[in-house]
Order: structure tokens, then C-alpha cells, then sequence
């Protein structure tokens, strides 16, 4: 049996984009006001290469995200990465409004920002912005997916990160429940990260345990809507088996719905699993709870691609894009995941 999907909400792209990414949500930081982005104190009139020598010397990091941990963890990283190059990182205070990204963002064309890398709250409304920044002879890095108009662009191996996690469901399936049970699946449509995601994830798992009866197909992508999701799919489904998210962030709302449904934390037929490589989700899988795994990034990666990209875009390399490596982690990854937590929390201070 196979459920259909339920219908995105209209904001169910943008809050996507902000679940997504390694987006780590272990503690809760203050969003940043609504303002114009920094201008730095370059030449007014430096070219793409940020400087008369030909060097790049700044680029905007522009994500819009601004109230998650994971922003502060990667302006923090980035900021060091660039610094070994004698580059000035710049940002944005985006606050997760798309009008305001894209406010900011033009005012960074119009300042000849020689290099920016930016995370789209809506990619179609960002393309004629893209557009400008080149036709202005500047660098665009698109974030999280790809543009018509960029040098180049940053992405997380998103099919390759849901393929993983469903391998691994599978295989669990297969020797703990004997090839049968009952999956849900917190899904995404509305992006290209979470439309890959997602179709990687329920491809890998339903070649491999084919005999697990597909129960639902939801649209959740952050913990609230993960909860509310798991919690009505379990009402149908008491017995459901496992649960994969699009992200950790819903993942962990499924969680905390079987947990609230009577199961005990350690029960050993019952698997969660998401991806990003998110903190809650990490603690859990250490501690040896029924979250099991996670397709996990690591914030350093990214950071030095936030750097690396456009500094090979200025050298004129002409393949700069990155995918950004993405790792299973289990139970028995223990230094991983450690790793994984010491670079989240390096953003908290």
C-alpha cells in the first residue's frame, strides 16, 4: 500500500529553507533585526575580483536565516575560513523575511559586493537579482540549489543524502522486523533540495524493503509540523514501525510523537531517522534511543565551501561548484558524531 502525498502549504517552501542545511536547533538564539547588509570598507568601485590586484578581498554571505544556531555557527566558521585569506566576510540580517533578502541583496549589487554567496528564501524571485549581480560583473554562489544565472553553486548531494538514510532504514527493516512493517515519510516538494531529498529516501528504502507497507507520504519539514504530522499518521497507525524525514528537524517531531503515543525511547522495533546531521537528532542517536540514524553535514565543510567557491570562480576555475560531502551516522559513530556537535557548538558562544 502507498500513500499519496499531502499538498504543500504556501509557506512550506520558505520554512523548509530554514529546517534545512544542517539546520541545528539544539538552543535558541535571538533572530537578528531586519537591516540593510554591511558594506564593508573595500574600494567603492572594486570589480568581481574585489580588488585593482585582481584578488578577491570580500563576499557577502547572505543566509536569511538569522534566528537559528546554525547561522551563527557558520558566520563564525566562514569568518575564520576567509580570514586565512585575508578576505573580509560580509552578511546580511535577512531575519527570514524574503522581501528583506532581497532588499539586502539588491543593495549588495548596487554596492558592487564583489562576490556573494546567498541561500534563496524563493529561488524563481531571486533569479533577476543573480541576473544583475553578473551582468554587473560580479560573483553569484547560489546556496542550497542552483540558479539559470550564477558563476556557481553550493549543494549538500541532496539525493545522495536520502538514498543513505533509506539504505540504512531498510536494511534494519529487513533484519529486525523481517522485510515487513509499516514506514511513514515527512517529505518535501516544494524546493529542489527537498524534492531530491525526498526521492532518494523513499526510492532507497522501498527498492530495498519492498515488503514494508508505505503508510503516508506528508509534507513536514520542522519539528511542529513533524509532531502534528506523526501524531495523526499514528492514529491510524498505531503500530507504525518507522519514520524518515526529509530533515532531522521533522524527524524529530516524529520522535517526540511515538514517544507521546506510549513508546519507549530504547524500543527496539521502532527506527526514526533523518537528515542534516541536527543536534537534538545527534544526542539522540547517541544515547541509543529508536533515532538511529542521520545523513549528516558537517559545518566546516560548508563553511569552506562558502569561501573556497568564489575565491575558484575569481582564480576563473570553470567547474567551482561544490557538493559539499554528506556521511551516515549511527549509533556506533561515536567520534562523528562528537566531532559533528563540537562544530555546532563552536556558533553557540
Amino acid at each position: 500500500m502507498t500513500a499519496s502525498p499531502s499538498p504543500a502549504s504556501p509557506t512550506s517552501r520558505r520554512r523548509f529553507l530554514a529546517w534545512s542545511g544542517v539546520s541545528v536547533a539544539t538552543a535558541a538564539l535571538a533572530a537578528a533585526g531586519c537591516s540593510a547588509p554591511d558594506d564593508g570598507t573595500g574600494s567603492a568601485q572594486a570589480a568581481a575580483s574585489g580588488g585593482p590586484s585582481g584578488k578577491l578581498t570580500r563576499i557577502g554571505l547572505d543566509y536569511p536565516f538569522t534566528q537559528l544556531p546554525l547561522y551563527s555557527t557558520l558566520v563564525k566558521l566562514s569568518t575564520a575560513a576567509a580570514e586565512q585569506h585575508r578576505i573580509s566576510l560580509l552578511t546580511t540580517s535577512d531575519a527570514g523575511n524574503a522581501d528583506t533578502q532581497a532588499t539586502n541583496l539588491n543593495a549588495w549589487v548596487a554596492q558592487k559586493v564583489p562576490a556573494i554567496v546567498s541561500f534563496p528564501m524563493v529561488f524563481e524571485a531571486t533569479e533577476s537579482i543573480a541576473k544583475a549581480a553578473l551582468d554587473a560583473g560580479l560573483i553569484w554562489v547560489t546556496y542550497g540549489g542552483s540558479l539559470e544565472h550564477q558563476s556557481a553553486d553550493i549543494q549538500f548531494s541532496f539525493v545522495e543524502g536520502g538514498t543513505l538514510l533509506g539504505e540504512a532504514a531498510a536494511k534494519w527493516a529487513r533484519e529486525r522486523l523481517g522485510g515487513k512493517g509499516k514506514v511513514a515519510f515527512l517529505t518535501d516538494s516544494t524546493i529542489q533540495l527537498g524534492r531530491e531529498r525526498t526521492k532518494g529516501m523513499i526510492d532507497a528504502f522501498t527498492k530495498n524493503a519492498p515488503g514494508v507497507d508505505v503508510v503516508a507520504q506528508e509534507q513536514a519539514i520542522d519539528p511542529d509540523t513533524g509532531l502534528s504530522k506523526s501524531r495523526a499518521i499514528l492514529a491510524k497507525h498505531p503500530d507504525l514501525n518507522i519514520v524518515l524525514g526529509v530533515t532531522d528537524a521533522a524527524a524529530y517531531g516524529g520522535f517526540k510523537a511515538l514517544q507521546q503515543t506510549g513508546r519507549a525511547k530504547d524500543d527496539a522495533k521502532t527506527f526514526v531517522g533523518g537528515q542534516d546531521g541536527s543536534a537534538p537528532s545527534l544526542l539522540a542517536i547517541k544515547q541509543g534511543t529508536f533515532y538511529r540514524a542521520s545523513a549528516a553535514l558537517a559545518p566546516k565543510d560548508i563553511a569552506a565551501a562558502i569561501v573556497d567557491v568564489p575565491r575558484a570562480v575569481a582564480a576563473g576555475k570553470a567547474d567551482a561548484s561544490a557538493q559539499v560531502p554528506i556521511t551516515l551516522v549511527q549509533r556506533a559513530d561515536t567520534a562523528r558524531i562528537d566531532a559533528l556537535l563540537a562544530q555546532n557548538a563552536q556558533g553557540w558562544s
